[in-house]
């Protein structure tokens, strides 16, 4: 549209390519991070270890700071209490607090 209107002015053809250059780049730096945000939207959908974090785990031996394991959507997990200072016994249920490395940081439900 603004090349357009420059030729409706009557500016010269050198002078419309560099009006279409410049309204083109300015475009594209401006409009397409904005069109880009809004074609790919925020990510809600979490994976990975991610996933784990606030699920329901099983105590399959029993968890103490020092160390435990855990059941999580039927694997197997090393666990330690988010609270050091409990013991969480086997058959319990705990949720997920955090993943660090390979072990799950967890914290009974009751």
């Amino acid at each position: 549209m603004v090349t357009a209107g420059s030729a409706a002015v009557g500016l010269p053809l050198p002078f419309q390519f560099l009006v279409f250059t410049v309204v083109a780049t300015v475009t594209v730096v401006f409009v397409r991070p904005i069109a880009l945000r809004h074609v790919r939207g925020p990510q809600t959908e979490r994976f990975g270890i991610d996933a784990l974090i606030g699920r329901a785990a099983y105590v399959v031996s029993e968890v103490t700071g020092r160390g435990g394991r855990v059941r999580i959507d039927g694997e197997e997990w090393t666990a330690r209490a988010y609270d050091e200072t409990l013991v969480i016994p086997p058959g319990k249920t705990v949720d997920v607090m955090e993943i660090n490395g390979a072990t799950a940081i967890v914290y009974p439900r009751d």
